[in-house]
């Protein structure tokens, strides 16, 4: 089973499957705006919702922290445009 965990130390939401990182969700924080920039998921790991289930973490850790997000990844881009609920963090 794929586990999704925010690692605000490390700037991201990270999938794993056991040890192993397969896919995450890298951001850039000035104060409380949070730069989404990059989104990856291992090929192997594909198909699985892996990356939404980041982006979702990441805008969970973003409302329980105050923080806005600014999409600058296409894949976050368009997670935003396709779910409303997550214009409440969207800067």
């Amino acid at each position: 089973m794929i586990e999704i965990v925010f690692e605000e130390t490390k700037k991201r939401a990270a999938a794993y499957d056991g040890e192993r990182c397969v896919g995450l969700c890298a951001y850039a924080e000035d104060g409380a705006v949070w730069t989404a920039y990059h989104t990856e998921v291992d090929p192997v790991y594909g198909g699985q919702g892996i990356a939404a289930r980041l982006v979702d973490e990441l805008v969970r850790a973003a409302r329980e922290r105050g923080a806005k997000i600014v999409p600058t990844c296409s894949y976050v881009l368009r997670q935003f445009e396709e779910k409303r609920e997550h214009s409440s963090v969207r800067s």
